[in-house]
């Protein structure tokens, strides 16, 4: 007999969506704005509302969130996102509210564990996914196991410390200003270097550097470079062999060529394979289906 569908919700900044997984295979979706403000209880009852007609056909339910989830909890990373929310219950409000088991990931350790059983990590044992759109998120399977910190701060690739051209933070020599490494690289960084440089947003700065105009492929490459580098230090760190890149500005052809120019200076062994996300804007969905159905004892 055929196992019941899992059910995936990914709850976003801009939109959450849930669907049914079948075999690693979205079968069924819905999609709905998140509501503003994303306190707790406008986005737990949208969310309920969201996935309540895919429940009756599902066995249990994974959820991708943004933030740092830690036993069943949410705390948000970026508060003026998601306000209020610090220790949400996420678990236990979905399993109440749905009649289903649920278990819980950060929407970028969702993305990686799904790239790696159904993407492109498969067949390797130390892997990174790494997003890289409105912000920078990462995560990491060790040893074939997806790595899940105590307290939900594991992978944060984002928040690393990078020689800031744009943000100014206390000088640290001979790096001199410090920042997060999304504040330097991420679509939003691109946006604003796009807007200083007379474009009219990220998209337009990435096309005009692969059309060969100077300026934005200073920035595009500064990215890359920034990105590039945070990934041999997890290759030292971790003997990570391969990384998939995914997100809005990961996923560009230009992006992921200038990652791996970038990553030719350094050492071979600090140089794993890089290549683009295979799943899209599913991976998060899948990933926190497959969880959800490992966590129910049936993968």
């Amino acid at each position: 007999m055929t196992a019941s569908p899992l059910l995936a919700l990914d709850i976003g900044g801009t939109s959450m969506r849930a669907a049914l997984v079948e075999d690693g295979r979205v079968t069924g979706r819905r999609e709905a704005r998140t509501p503003k403000p994303s306190t707790p209880e406008a986005v737990l009852g949208a969310a309920l509302d969201l996935a309540a007609p895919l429940a009756p056909a599902a066995r249990a339910v994974g959820v991708a969130c943004a933030g740092a989830v830690a036993r069943g909890h949410v705390t948000a990373t970026a508060p003026h996102t998601f306000p209020g929310w610090t220790a949400i219950a996420l678990e236990q409000r979905l399993t109440d509210g749905l009649g289903l088991p649920c278990s819980a990931l950060n929407d970028a350790r969702a993305a990686a564990w799904g790239e790696f059983r159904e993407g492109a990590g498969r067949g390797t044992s130390e892997f990174m996914f790494v997003t890289v759109s409105t912000g920078v998120g990462a995560g990491l399977v060790l040893g074939g196991r997806l790595h899940l910190a105590a307290n939900g701060l594991d992978a944060e690739l984002g928040f690393v410390s990078v020689p800031a051209l744009w943000q100014r933070g206390e000088e640290v020599p001979p790096l001199g200003p410090l920042g997060p490494l999304e504040f330097e690289t991420s679509g939003t960084a691109l946006g604003a270097r796009a807007r200083a440089l007379g474009f009219a947003d990220a998209r337009a700065l990435c096309d005009a550097a692969e059309a060969g105009t100077a300026a934005a492929e200073a920035e595009y490459a500064r990215s890359a470079a920034l990105i590039a580098w945070k990934i041999a230090d997890v290759a030292a760190l971790l003997g990570v062999t391969r990384v998939a890149l995914g997100g809005s500005v990961g996923l560009r052809a230009g992006y992921l060529t200038r990652v791996r120019a970038l990553l030719a200076h350094f050492p071979e062994r600090y140089r794993p394979e890089v290549v683009h996300a295979k799943l899209g804007a599913d991976a998060g969905l899948v990933g926190a289906a497959l969880w959800a159905g490992q966590a129910a004892g049936r993968t």
